[in-house]
C-alpha cells in the first residue's frame, strides 16, 4: 500500500516537532546553579563573599535538565574572574561554561609607612585596610600579627599592601603539600584530607583541593592545618 506523500512529510515530522516541543532548559536555574556551586566553594573565605555570576547567550536553546552539575574547568579557580563548566548527564548531555565574579571584601595588612629592607617592623608600621582580596598581590597578609617583629624581605612603600615575600616569615602551608583540612560549623566539625593549592604563611588564605576534586579555601595555621568555616 502507498502512503501518501502528505502524510508522509507528517510523519517524517514528527521527531523534529517533538524536538522543538521539548521542555528547554531555563537559563536562570544555570546561573542559580552556578551561585549555589560557588557559594559552596568559597565557603571559608574572610570577610565579604560577594558572587557575580555572567549572562548565557541568548541564543542558547538547551534541553531541560532535571539535575545540572557544575564543576570548575582545569586552570579556573575560585577567585576573582573565573569560568564554570555547568554539564547534564541525562537525558540529552550537553556542557557549558559561563563567566563568573568571586569578590572577597575583608581587611589585609598595608604599611602605613615607608618600610626598608633588614627593618624590624613595629607595631605603628603597618595599619589595616579593606579591599577585595582577589584584586591584590597574591600572598598579602590579613593580620597584623603576621608582619609585626618580622624582618622586611624588600622595600615596601607606603600603603601597600604586605606581603608574605615581602617578609621574612616562615610558610606553614606551601604549594601541593598534603594538608588537614578542620570545616567547622554550629555544632560540627570534621576533618578531611586535601592538597594544597598555593602557598601561605599562618592567617593567611590558603586554597585546597579535596579528595573528591572540591575546591575550598580557608585560613591558614601551624602544622598543615586549613581552617575552613562555614
Amino acid at each position: 500500500m502507498k502512503i501518501p506523500i502528505v502524510v508522509l512529510a507528517c510523519l517524517l515530522s514528527l521527531p523534529a516537532m517533538a524536538q522543538l516541543n521539548a521542555p528547554r532548559q531555563d537559563p536562570d536555574a544555570i546561573r542559580g546553579t552556578i551561585a549555589q556551586f560557588l557559594r559552596i566553594q568559597s565557603a571559608g573565605s574572610p570577610g565579604e563573599v560577594t558572587i557575580t555570576v555572567g549572562q548565557l547567550d541568548a541564543r542558547m536553546n538547551l534541553p531541560a535538565c532535571p539535575a545540572p552539575e557544575a564543576f570548575l574547568p582545569a586552570g579556573s579557580r575560585v577567585w576573582g574572574k573565573t569560568s564554570v563548566g555547568v554539564r547534564c548527564l541525562a537525558p540529552s548531555p550537553w556542557t557549558v561554561y559561563v563567566t563568573a565574579q568571586v569578590k572577597v571584601i575583608a581587611d589585609y595588612v598595608a604599611s602605613a609607612v615607608p618600610l626598608v629592607k633588614g627593618q624590624v617592623v613595629g607595631q605603628n608600621d603597618v595599619m589595616r585596610m579593606k579591599g577585595d582580596l582577589t584584586t591584590l598581590p597574591s600572598g598579602v597578609l590579613t593580620d597584623t600579627a603576621q608582619a609585626i617583629g618580622r624582618t622586611v624581605a624588600m622595600s615596601v612603600g607606603m600603603g601597600n599592601p604586605m606581603r608574605v615575600d615581602s617578609l621574612r616569615i616562615e610558610q606553614v602551608v606551601q604549594q601541593g603539600q598534603a594538608i588537614r583540612l578542620i570545616s567547622s560549623g554550629p555544632g560540627f566539625s570534621v576533618a578531611t584530607e586535601g592538597r594544597a593549592l598555593n602557598n601561605a604563611a599562618e592567617g593567611q588564605i590558603a586554597q585546597a583541593r579535596t579528595a573528591a576534586g572540591q575546591v575550598v579555601s580557608g585560613v591558614a595555621r601551624a602544622g598543615g592545618y586549613v581552617d575552613v568555616t562555614y
